[in-house]
Parts: C-alpha cells; structure tokens; sequence
C-alpha cells in the first residue's frame, strides 16, 4: 500500500488484476516498481487483445478482482486465487492469467520469434 492507501505492489513483484478481460495495474506513481516484466506483460497483453489500465487501485477493488497475479524477474506470472482468506474470482486460475503464463512461458524460453530480442543467451 502506498501513503494514500493504494495498491502499490507486493512485496517484491508488481501486482495486476483482472476484471472484465481488462488487465489493471497500479501506476507508478503509486510507488509501484517500473520492472522490465511489468513491461513485458504490458507488450503481451495488448499481442493478446486485452486492454491494459493503469490507475489506482483501493485494496477493496482487488476483492472484486476476476484474477489477480503478481509479477517479476523471479516470480514470472505467480497467479493468486486468495486474498485474505476471500477467494479471487472462481478461487481458481484464471483465463487471462492461463494465457498471459502461457505466452510469458513461451518468450523466456525462446519459442516465440516475436520477442528474440528480449533475450540475452548465457553461456
């Protein structure tokens, strides 16, 4: 949460929601992390036909939430089907997340030519 008693973030990944097949995320100037997944996952939604939104979110909001996931370096897309105890959506995976973990999943792992040239090889 942010001064203002927005989402911000979680504890070290972006947070996104989903209502209505919009992807929504925080903005940045409420304290959210600009993280090159976050970016990523902006890219790919838009490739997948979903509007993204970046706006405030009130911790209220996320209840009402169809799906929620986080995001980052390490978590990838971490979907989240519980919030304090209450279950998101259908308390399961959701089809938006499904399809974001799917296409973020085919890019790190170089099955996507369309997005080559975010990947640096490591020897």
């Amino acid at each position: 949460m942010d001064l203002k008693g927005n989402v911000s973030e979680a504890p070290g990944e972006n947070i996104f929601m989903i209502k209505n097949n919009k992807v929504i995320t925080p903005s940045l100037s409420s304290s959210a992390l600009e993280g090159l997944t976050r970016a990523s996952i902006f890219e790919l939604s838009k490739d997948l036909g979903y509007n993204v939104i970046i706006k405030k979110i009130r911790k209220s909001e996320l209840y009402q939430a169809d799906e929620i996931f986080l995001s980052g370096t390490a978590a990838e897309i971490t979907p989240i089907i519980q919030l304090d105890h209450k279950k998101i959506g259908t308390g399961r995976l959701g089809k938006v997340t499904t399809k974001l973990m799917a296409a973020y999943s085919d890019v790190v792992m170089n099955k996507n030519e369309k997005y080559s040239h975010w990947i640096t090889e490591v020897y």
